[in-house]
């Protein structure tokens, strides 16, 4: 974490020194080979403006430090299409070493859930980097680096489930009941992962999908229509809510609440099992 916000650093050391480092970073058309997004232009200063192609959309940032060939810092703004993004700082140093130098990269963020898309994405764009750092063609990988990025899942603890006790109400015994959560990015788009789920077997008012539950339908909202898409469903005081939305990329972002629970240990267990086996199967 960064002043309260989430924080991803990576390291690497290099076999180049840190001026042919500081090219690939900072001149548009090499800065284009290896990040996510096309340079359209950039004013290389502290306050400068970069402006990126994102596949159609277009993002602006701005430079926040600037100390060649040592560092070089901006403040990326996600577009409006992209609002769960929000704002990113992205730092390149280059600290020299015998033999080459060693780069440590660092990106504060907002959304958490998204670290280990940010992660797997980096590790691929910084190869490139390092490729072109040393005059080589780019050679990108195979497939969409789903493996990769359910690994971060692992190692960033990121497939737990969250509980929290709810106010009390009057009339209820002291404590008041759970609530548990689980928000999950996902390596495949919406309508992949409804159909992976069972989802489209929901009805209302019969047995929920063994993947999405337990109880009984109590409402249906289908990726045909606005997103998210959920499925909500219920029995003897439990409720739950499986909902899908847009995530990082082009995966989407699996959200499960479930509330009015006595205890929340059995159910963390249980959705937590429920959504590695639907991640697993994504895999395939």
């Amino acid at each position: 974490m960064f002043d309260g916000q989430p924080s991803l650093r990576m390291e690497r050391r290099l076999a180049h020194p840190p001026e042919h480092v500081w090219r690939a970073v900072t001149e548009p058309d090499r800065l284009g080979q290896w990040f996510p997004f096309a340079v359209v232009e950039m004013d290389l200063r502290v306050g400068g403006k970069i402006m990126f192609d994102g596949g159609g959309m277009t993002m602006d940032a701005e430079i926040t430090e600037l100390d060649p060939p040592r560092l070089f810092a901006f403040l990326q703004h996600s577009p409006r299409e992209m609002p769960r993004e929000g704002d990113n700082l992205l730092s390149f140093e280059l600290l020299p070493e015998e033999g080459g130098c060693l780069l440590v990269f660092t990106q504060i963020f907002h959304d958490r859930p998204a670290a280990a898309s940010y992660a797997s994405g980096w590790q691929v764009c910084l190869d490139a980097m390092e490729a072109i750092a040393g005059g080589r063609p780019v050679e990108w990988p195979e497939g969409n680096f789903a493996h990769l990025h359910e690994a971060y899942v692992e190692a960033f603890g990121l497939a737990e489930g969250v509980a929290e006790r709810l106010a009390e109400q009057p009339g209820e015994q002291v404590g008041g009941e759970w609530r548990v959560r689980f928000e999950r990015q996902l390596t495949r788009p919406v309508e992949e992962v409804w159909t992976a789920a069972g989802a489209p077997a929901a009805t209302l008012g019969a047995p929920v999908p063994d993947g999405l539950g337990e109880g009984i339908v109590t409402a249906i909202g289908k990726p045909a229509a606005e997103l998210p898409a959920y499925v909500e469903s219920g029995e003897q005081g439990r409720r739950v809510r499986w909902e899908l939305s847009r995530g990082t990329g082009h995966g989407a972002r699996l959200v499960v609440t479930e509330t009015g629970l006595p205890d929340p240990a059995g159910p963390l267990q249980a959705w937590r099992d429920r959504i590695e086996t639907l991640a697993r199967r994504l895999l395939a």
